[in-house]
């Protein structure tokens, strides 16, 4: 386009790209007004203008409203700001649909009802705050009143959900399965009654586990010997079993300052069934697939085993 050649409304079309109904309600709206008009009365166009529409288009294509395009044509606002403002509005979006279908995708999966559907949707929606507040909520209950293992307890309240922006269908599910897992009363009683343990073994001076190194240590030797019974087919109730039992009574004994025998062992067995919980193991799966952390195996068939020893 040359300086001084103006345009008819038609022309400008032509070489915009633009339909001629588009740019007449931008010249109507005061947008990109015409430059001059011709004797008979028709919207003749200058280079300024040509350049003014092309900034409305890409504006425009962009998302921005036609106010916020109007106000930086005046330079009420620069473009930087209103690019920086529909960046994080877009960013939202995203956000909320990338939420969407990682929810749509973990329903198909499931073929989930319509009341489980509603259900899901409103608990992935939440904001990390929310969930947060659902887990520490749980946490609070549960400790409310006891003094229990330090570590333990800092162990709980350090672990909370974060579902990252873009989650796949798997963390949905686990995001869902966690809440309702929060919420059973029975689950929430069992964790209770495994608080209460920990704080009365603290009370009388019994668990005096040389923290927590010391309990993996246990944890690790525990599952040696009982993974590998379990892999010769060794009958937690057969003669079999008991040189395991022994070995492993003997580390917990020497692990808690203790002597083995049989009254030592009737407190193991009843600290191993409290902690024994399938559910309080599938709490920490839950939380390692929603944030995104190696889901530790499981060890509850290891220590089925080993309750079902110590009982016989």
């Amino acid at each position: 386009m040359d300086g001084d050649t103006l345009y008819t409304i038609g022309e400008l079309a032509r070489r915009t790209g633009l339909p001629v109904r588009t740019i007449r309600f931008y010249s109507d709206s005061g947008v990109v007004p015409p430059t001059d008009r011709s004797p008979a009365g028709y919207r003749l166009y200058d280079i300024a203008a040509a350049t003014r529409l092309d900034l409305v288009r890409t504006l425009r294509d962009l998302g921005i409203d036609l106010d916020t395009v109007r106000r930086v044509l005046t330079r009420e606002v620069t473009v930087g700001d209103v690019a920086a403002t529909h960046a994080e509005a877009l960013d939202a979006q995203i956000r909320t649909l990338r939420l969407r279908r990682a929810v749509l995708r973990a329903v198909a999966k499931r073929g989930s009802a319509p009341e489980e559907v509603q259900l899901m949707h409103k608990l992935a929606k939440l904001s990390d705050e929310e969930r947060n507040r659902i887990i520490t909520g749980f946490v609070d209950e549960t400790f409310a009143g006891l003094e229990v293992h330090p570590e333990f307890a800092a162990k709980m309240r350090a672990a909370l959900p974060e579902l990252p922006d873009d989650p796949s269908p798997e963390q949905v599910d686990a995001w869902v399965e966690l809440a309702e897992l929060v919420g059973d009363p029975d689950f929430r009683a069992a964790v209770r009654r495994m608080a209460e343990f920990q704080s009365e073994e603290s009370a009388r001076g019994a668990a005096r586990e040389g923290g927590q190194d010391s309990g993996q240590e246990l944890t690790a030797v525990t599952v040696e010997k009982v993974s590998a019974a379990i892999d010769n087919g060794v009958d937690p109730a057969s003669d079999a079993a008991r040189p395991v039992v022994d070995a492993l009574a003997a580390a917990y004994a020497g692990a808690f300052g203790e002597q083995d025998g049989p009254d030592f062992r009737a407190r193991l067995l009843h600290r191993l069934e409290v902690g024994s919980d399938r559910r309080a193991e599938r709490y920490w799966q839950l939380l390692a697939v929603i944030n995104g952390w190696p889901v530790p195996p499981s060890l509850v068939p290891v220590f089925e085993w080993f309750i079902a020893a110590l009982r016989h």
